[in-house]
């Protein structure tokens, strides 16, 4: 495994294995690498020649009262899990590196960064959609690799890299859960003891959910009710919302397409996110196949 600092070293690198035809994946990290991470390096592995891993916490996704000085780091575990993991490539640049002196140009991801998340960040979409056009330029990889967990990103990097005409395919893999249910997140780490274990309610209510949705329940209220119920263990909800899968627009009444419930909050100052799909069409041919 080789590590690279700058846009150059990084290029000239992957030149060789691109002329030999190589199949380049790439998964985009902050870094603070945890099981999920390392399942959307194991995919490319899967499926690739050459794995690159980016690990660059990046500021411009950060508002002005977030956690960007804070957010946990630990570059030298990192880089020992990604060998473990069969990485060929770590890109880990600096701030300069990315945004060099008088960069000023940007991505503007569109509607579908204005729900959801981007409705209580604002920007946050327009820092990660530039982020990402980078990377994609810089590494021109034949495949990326993001986890399903952050839903509205990979959608709007899904749109953005079909409206920009992008030569690649954004492959996403499942959310990667610890035991008791909770996403695995960086940000799991700013958690005492005992808030850890209020997290446990975001999934809780999403899998009562589910298991609802399955039995045959296709109201969009009584969906919602089975996942508010649960998180009043929460100090604060952002929002809890059933989103067209695809338009992430909301969803009211029978649900008869594949959609999302979505959900974000606080427990004490950690800011959590999850969600599940839900496919009418998945859960009767799952029926269909029991019966």
């Amino acid at each position: 495994m080789e590590t690279v600092t700058t846009v150059a070293a990084l290029r000239e690198r992957l030149a060789a294995s691109r002329r030999a035809g190589k199949r380049i994946g790439l998964v985009p990290t902050m870094g603070y690498l945890h099981e999920g991470h390392l399942s959307l390096v194991r995919e490319s592995v899967a499926e690739c020649d050459v794995t690159v891993v980016s690990i660059f916490v990046n500021p411009t996704q950060f508002g002005a009262n977030e956690d960007l000085s804070s957010y946990p780091r630990d570059p030298d575990r990192d880089l020992d899990l990604c060998r473990e993991a069969g990485v060929d490539l770590v890109f880990m640049p600096d701030v300069g590196e990315i945004y060099p002196e008088g960069f000023q140009t940007y991505v503007e991801p569109g509607p579908l960064a204005e729900p959801l998340c981007g409705a209580f960040r604002p920007g946050h979409f327009r820092g990660v959609a530039t982020v990402v056009a980078k990377l994609f330029n810089m590494v021109q990889p034949d495949k990326a690799f993001f986890g399903r967990k952050d839903f509205q990103q990979v959608a709007v990097v899904r749109r953005m890299a079909r409206d920009l005409d992008m030569p690649l395919e954004v492959v996403t893999v499942d959310t990667v859960r610890e035991q008791d249910g909770v996403a695995m997140s960086s940000r799991n780490a700013y958690l005492a003891a005992d808030e850890r274990e209020r997290a446990r309610c975001i999934s809780r209510g999403l899998f009562a959910a589910r298991a609802a949705f399955e039995k045959g329940e296709r109201r969009a209220g009584p969906l919602l009710e089975l996942v508010r119920a649960p998180l009043s263990a929460m100090d604060s909800v952002q929002y809890l919302e059933i989103v067209d899968a695809g338009t992430l627009e909301a969803v009211a009444g029978d649900i008869d397409r594949p959609v999302a419930i979505c959900v974000a909050g606080y427990i004490g100052k950690t800011r959590l996110i999850d969600n599940i799909v839900l496919d009418p069409a998945s859960a009767e041919n799952a029926v269909s196949t029991a019966a």
